[in-house]
């Protein structure tokens, strides 16, 4: 994206944000691919926001407490971000649309066992396999938009995130809505309907078996094994670290879970040292930028899922009103994505990522201090909508970065990577708010919550425009895993 480009890169190869490179007579057409695949993410990001509106209603239903169904949220966001990384892997062997078809049946059936599930438990493991399932066709529908050149990828993208943005913002209203209408099993089962629109892929069916990793060696390596199950037991440990004051969790299991995460950081540490071609690639996170777009995705999004956790409940208490009247009111602050999808195409021409990262992260940080700061609707709605317009450009700008940051045949690993930095911080956000909101005031735990777009904006300011280059095509590696 960096407009310091070098002279005589290949169309694939030329980042998005400086000189346009000349894009491939075949290539498919960014806008029509973009409206297919974001038709496709708009029920998982409902998903995300509309249960929890449900959540009394689960709680008494079931007869459990309502920190309980916190993991209701938390299990989703979860097995969502640890699914990432595994479907970049997975690229390696199968096409965007193989991956995309079975990420959506894996969210359909899990989300069909959350709706009739009888228990919190079996509920819970209904979400844990769709948010699986949501992961896989994020990382598929990513694959595919980041494969198209230059300004189509972009325009893809923005798409994408605004349809991604606009479904999470209208999650408290349709959950608001189907609760009162149909239960809170509905709600739960919501996600179904990717299933149903799965068929409107079929057109673009070809461009969806276009690979982003570059030419391919071949290699039909193994999965890292103990690579990915330290990794997930470390983004496991710092999710449930988080809800532990939220959900009650008794302090001796606290302290067990404490200790796994230190150790899965220490095995996570030594893996990547020992095993340079295994589940989190050395060669990919010691490319110059790479982590720091992860970590500023990961504050965006934490910024952005910590407000839309609280905003529903404030405007409720500022209103009198329920869960429907929020969704209403927060409509406004959903359609605010749409502009910022169209906005960042533009944005990219004339500035590089880091630049325009760094203005969506200081977007998102006044939007979550607005919000704890001020009192009525109009504030949080206004907040919102400043996070919402954070997210959704983050989402595009970031993705679309990434492949400039990695060697061709990285990218899918890349990606998948990236968007678990991304979906954690997602989690991470709602998590900190509701695990403060117990020992603190509430606007306080928003303005701590502040602190980490803010630590974002912090890394967009400090990128060089060099960083924006992708090493060689050329350059050494090892086999993709």
């Amino acid at each position: 994206m960096s407009q310091h480009t070098r002279q005589g890169t290949t169309p694939q190869t030329t980042p998005s944000g400086g000189a346009s490179a000349p894009e491939r007579v075949d290539a498919p057409d960014g806008r029509r691919l973009g409206l297919t695949l974001g038709m496709l993410v708009l029920p998982m990001y409902v998903a995300l926001g509309a249960p929890s509106v449900a959540l009394p209603a689960i709680g008494r239903a079931l007869a459990v407490p309502f920190g309980a169904t916190a993991w209701i949220l938390a299990a989703w966001s979860l097995t969502s971000a640890l699914a990432m990384p595994v479907a970049g892997r997975l690229l390696v062997r199968w096409s965007p649309f193989q991956v995309l078809v079975a990420g959506v049946v894996t969210l359909a059936a899990g989300s069909v066992l959350a709706g009739a599930g009888p228990t919190l438990s079996v509920v819970i493991v209904g979400r844990l396999i769709g948010g699986a399932g949501a992961g896989a066709t994020v990382i598929a529908v990513f694959a595919a938009a980041t494969a198209l050149p230059g300004r189509q990828r972009i325009r893809a993208l923005g798409i994408i995130a605004a349809a991604s943005a606009t479904a999470s913002g209208c999650g408290t209203l349709l959950g608001g809505a189907v609760t009162a209408w149909l239960g809170w099993r509905a709600v739960l089962a919501i996600p179904v309907l990717a299933l149903l629109l799965l068929p409107a892929a079929l057109p673009s069916r070809r461009a969806l078996k276009r690979s982003g990793s570059g030419e391919r060696n071949g290699s039909t390596g193994r999965l890292d094994i103990v690579g990915a199950a330290v990794l997930s037991v470390l983004a496991g440990s710092l999710i449930t670290l988080l809800q532990a004051h939220s959900v009650g969790l008794p302090a001796p299991v606290t302290l067990v879970v404490a200790a796994a995460g230190a150790l899965a950081a220490v095995g996570l540490w030594w893996r990547v040292r020992s095993t340079p071609d295994g589940f989190v690639p050395r060669r990919v996170v010691a490319s110059r930028g790479f982590l720091a777009a992860g970590l500023i995705g990961g504050t965006v999004f934490a910024g952005y899922y910590g407000v839309l956790f609280r905003a529903p409940s404030l405007i409720e208490q500022a209103t009198g009103g329920g869960p429907l009247e929020a969704g209403v009111l927060l409509v406004p602050a959903a359609a605010c994505s749409v502009l910022a999808g169209r906005l960042v195409g533009t944005l990219t021409d004339r500035f590089t990522g880091w630049q325009v990262s760094a203005g969506l992260a200081a977007l998102t940080v006044v939007g979550v201090l607005v919000v704890a700061i001020f009192t009525g609707p109009v504030p949080v709605v206004v907040g919102t909508a400043l996070t919402v317009c954070g997210f959704a450009g983050a989402q595009a700008v970031l993705v679309s970065l990434a492949p400039d940051l990695v060697a061709a045949d990285d990218r899918d690993t890349a990606q998948g990577l990236l968007n678990f930095m991304n979906a954690l911080g997602g989690g991470i956000g709602p998590a900190a708010v509701a695990g403060l909101s117990g020992i603190v005031p509430g606007p306080v735990a928003l303005a701590v919550l502040a602190a980490l777009p803010l630590a974002g904006l912090v890394l967009s300011l400090t990128r060089r425009p060099t960083a924006d280059r992708r090493p060689e095509p050329d350059a050494t590696r090892g086999s993709p895993r």
